[in-house]
């Protein structure tokens, strides 16, 4: 259905170049104004061409790439954004020529009305040039886990306007370009160090040994010893308070996959509240 429906476009695009230039004989122009035809056929040739350059640039990309259809990324998630520019200005140049306004006449008549909406869309218009900007960067990607100020999560989308993040509590986040463009970001899943740091405090009381505990997190991870560098587990003391211990349990992953380093936090955390417990129950069946 695709392929039938961008045969069309070509056809219709062959049908309106080859009558640029000779009457429209087709439509009796005792219903249709001519100059609304001409207009109307510039528009509609500008906009497949441009279509059909976009269409050809992304297909050669994924070739290039190897990315699926339907899998996108930045490149092609910006050259979307692009056509989307055009079609906005074609559709503004196409109105104004219906009314018979030259455009260039039009803008300049109104200066400062147009100064006073460029102040007031100065936002809109640089969260869009910096949407452009970051599509063709190489520092941050769809699918990359990132923060960005407070924001944490993984790039599921890049707008015109706005890049949407997936936290981990699978809440969508819409951080304006702009921002993103400008504020320092943190891309783990881009980092040199792959290493997993879980800061962590135990009473005193319901520790035994360190090394106990450490080989206790490390058996609760042996399902993930295929993400797990071998030799990598550590367990530091960070601070020694009167009652408790602040420690850190380090390791390094083969590959940076945030999914699987959220499961593995949550299965280290676990694995410390049961060890706590534990040798809180067996310190009480001690004392009685």
């Amino acid at each position: 259905m695709r392929i039938i429906f961008n045969v069309l476009k070509v056809g219709l695009l062959l049908i309106l170049l080859i009558n640029q230039f000779t009457p429209l004989n087709l439509i009796s122009q005792n219903f249709i104004n001519k100059d609304y035809l001409v207009i109307g056929s510039n528009f509609l040739i500008f906009i497949l061409v441009v279509d059909l350059a976009i269409r050809i640039s992304v297909h050669f990309y994924r070739r290039k790439k190897n990315l699926k259809r339907g899998k996108n990324d930045n490149v092609t998630l910006g050259l979307t954004n692009i056509y989307y520019l055009f079609l906005t200005g074609a559709v503004i140049g196409a109105g104004l020529a219906l009314f018979g306004v030259d455009f260039r006449t039009f803008f300049t008549s109104i200066s400062i009305v147009a100064a006073a909406i460029a102040i007031i869309s100065k936002d809109y218009i640089v969260d869009i040039i910096s949407g452009i900007i970051l599509s063709f960067s190489s520092y941050i990607k769809i699918d990359d886990y990132v923060k960005i100020g407070e924001e944490k999560g993984k790039i599921v989308d890049m707008t015109l306007t706005k890049t949407l993040l997936l936290s981990e509590d699978d809440d969508v986040i819409a951080v304006p370009n702009n921002m993103v463009y400008s504020t320092q970001i943190t891309n783990y899943t881009r980092k040199a160090s792959k290493k997993v740091s879980i800061e962590f405090k135990i009473n005193l009381e319901s520790l035994s040994t360190i090394e106990r505990l450490e080989d206790a997190l490390i058996a609760s991870l042996s399902e993930f010893e295929d993400y797990i560098e071998e030799q990598t587990y550590y367990l530091r003391v960070e601070a020694v308070d009167k009652d408790s211990l602040a420690l850190k349990f380090q390791f390094v992953l083969k590959r940076m996959n945030r999914s699987i380093e959220k499961d593995i936090k949550t299965k280290t955390v676990r694995r410390v509240i049961n060890f706590v417990k534990s040798n809180m129950s067996n310190s009480d069946n001690s004392v009685s």
